[in-house]
């Protein structure tokens, strides 16, 4: 029953997370928010609701490790496994791609965040620091969408945000908002109760919970999506969603949940969690400033590494 606690919670966790981008999307299109706006705000926070939920839940029921070990874990996933796992399925040219100064900033957000974790918590301080340098960042990022829709690039073949649909109407928005956010609480309820009784039985700590079982369960949505773009040779896809979403990771969800709740930093992610983490958005620098492709050697390379480390978390 434990471990279908945390099957259930998940699964309820993705379909809210969706429903409620599918009705923030529409209804932000519908009062009339540009979909350019959208896509950089609504479809970004939206998809990382579960995992805001979850650690939301787990610092106010005070089990830091889940809270912040699902970030750390889902970040260290990200790349080793979601990168890896779709480039044993087919190559992925991301020599194509420029995706420079996304990287750039993620490992300067990733320094930032293992300063800030050397204060020992993440508290309303820390909170508001990571929150405006990601305020800082989408601002950059929205002058310089505005800019080249500006220059004619881009004003006629605006892609439509993630979940939208122009004909929608107005008691559908009403319900996935309403299923969302009647949701996703209550998957991350469910989620952190079933893995705190978890982590009691197999005596293992809650941080080693937040680092694999439920880090590895929130990037599912990451993982499916690179699997997709890979299938479909969208290598900047792929890429950009690893990217993006580790980003998003360090600055929304931990500098919300510390203005909620503090989240203490346990000593084992000063030692070792972190700098794996670091380490492995470190190991993809060739396949964004060297023009490496992402073959099937590289998927190999990095879910063995993947495999090695959840080996380590949890002897």
């Amino acid at each position: 029953m434990i471990w279908g606690g945390v099957v259930i919670g998940l699964v309820i966790l993705l379909l809210a997370g969706d429903a409620l981008v599918k009705g923030a999307v529409n209804l932000s299109l519908r009062i009339g928010i540009p979909a350019l706006i959208v896509s950089l705000t609504v479809v970004a926070f939206g998809t990382s609701a579960p995992e805001l939920l979850i650690s939301i839940k787990a610092a106010m029921e005070n089990v830091p490790g889940i809270a912040l070990g699902n970030v750390v874990g889902s970040n260290t996933a990200n790349v080793l496994l979601v990168l890896g796992i779709p480039a044993l399925l087919a190559v992925m040219h991301t020599s194509e791609c420029d995706t420079r100064k996304s990287y750039v900033i993620m490992l300067a957000s990733s320094v930032l965040f293992i300063a800030l974790a050397f204060r020992g918590v993440f508290d309303w301080t820390a909170g508001i620091v990571l929150l405006v340098v990601l305020a800082v960042i989408l601002g950059d990022a929205m002058r310089e969408a505005l800019a080249h829709r500006r220059a004619g690039k881009d004003a006629d073949d605006e892609e439509e945000p993630e979940g939208a649909d122009p004909d929608m109407p107005w008691w559908k928005i009403i319900l996935y908002l309403a299923l969302g956010l009647v949701g996703l609480p209550l998957g991350a309820d469910l989620l952190v109760d079933s893995a705190v009784e978890i982590a009691t039985i197999f005596g293992v700590s809650d941080t080693v919970i937040g680092l694999t079982l439920v880090a590895l369960g929130t990037s599912l949505p990451e993982l499916a999506t690179t699997v997709m773009a890979a299938l479909r040779r969208q290598a900047d896809v792929a890429l950009g969603n690893v990217i993006g979403s580790n980003m998003f990771n360090l600055l929304a969800i931990i500098g919300v949940a510390s203005l909620i709740a503090p989240i203490p930093v346990d000593p084992e992610f000063l030692r070792f969690d972190l700098w794996v983490m670091l380490g492995a958005s470190l190991l993809i620098f060739p396949l964004v400033f060297l023009a490496r492709d992402l073959t099937r050697i590289w998927g190999v390379v990095l879910s063995a590494l993947y495999l090695g480390y959840i080996a380590l978390v949890i002897m």
